[in-house]
């Protein structure tokens, strides 16, 4: 566990800075919503004059900006899940590419550690990160709450809302981790990763715009925990969460095998 503790501490930074920023949009945006509740009716009738088709990208046809958590979904929960993608596709993709950036992996693997067991450690300390970037965003998001003074959160729903970008980040992470064990330069790595990120993202808002284009939430891992979808059905339905794991479990099973086949130079 060498190796965790010690990508532990190289990578905390980025952690704590991440959580901190996220928390503090997450507590200026629930700070506002006492305003948004007491001007319900005006707020609807400003929002009846934005185009229909940004109305259906961000789901406010299906969530009231007077419920709480219709609030949170629209206004939170979309930053909650892309920049938290991008936080984690960018940890998941350079965990395993600065050994060879920095020209530390020679050094590494002369050591008696397995190259399976550089791959887990790494890969839990990923994992671990972002629990607790997430645990630490659902805990802000509880305090947020209380400052509205709105008793009308219902905590298993939020609960769904807070895994939901969990599994969205794990699935990223290790779609970033998988392409790292493929391509060899850091910036080819970063620059398909969010790109993936993105692009998926703008699949999810055209696949919300345009029924024609409704396939298009297959293919996109946003879809799969969109926050109206999970309010209005108080669940994530089992065949996105099935994708999910099996995007994880195919991604990191296909790092493995390459990563131990691959012929490492500096």
């Amino acid at each position: 566990m060498i190796l965790f503790y010690r990508e532990f501490k190289r990578n905390y930074k980025a952690l704590l800075i991440w959580t901190l920023v996220m928390a503090a949009l997450m507590l200026m945006m629930l700070s506002i919503y006492p305003q948004f509740a007491e001007q319900q009716e005006a707020i609807e009738q400003m929002m009846s004059a934005f185009p229909e088709a940004m109305i259906k990208a961000l789901n406010m046809d299906k969530l009231s900006m007077g419920d709480i958590l219709g609030f949170y979904a629209i206004e939170c929960y979309l930053m909650i899940t892309l920049f938290g993608s991008v936080y984690a596709v960018m940890l998941g993709s350079s965990i395993l590419a600065k050994e060879e950036n920095e020209r530390t992996i020679e050094f590494l693997l002369s050591k008696p550690i397995k190259r399976t067991s550089v791959i887990t450690q790494k890969l839990m300390l990923v994992a671990v990160n972002l629990v607790i970037f997430n645990s630490l965003i659902a805990v802000v998001n509880i305090i947020g709450f209380s400052f509205t003074k709105d008793n009308n959160v219902d905590m298993s729903i939020f609960a769904l809302l807070s895994a939901g970008p969990l599994l969205l980040h794990l699935v990223f992470a290790a779609l970033g981790f998988f392409i790292s064990s493929v391509v060899r330069k850091s910036r080819n790595i970063l620059a398909i990763s969010l790109g993936i990120v993105f692009g998926t993202y703008f699949l999810s808002l055209i696949a919300n715009m345009a029924e024609k284009m409704e396939f298009l939430k297959y293919i996109s891992p946003f879809q799969y925990v969109e926050a109206a979808d999970i309010i209005l059905t108080e669940s994530i339905k089992p065949l996105y969460l099935l994708v999910m794991l099996a995007l994880i479990a195919i991604s990191t099973a296909a790092s493995y095998y390459i990563y131990n086949r691959k012929d490492i130079s500096v």
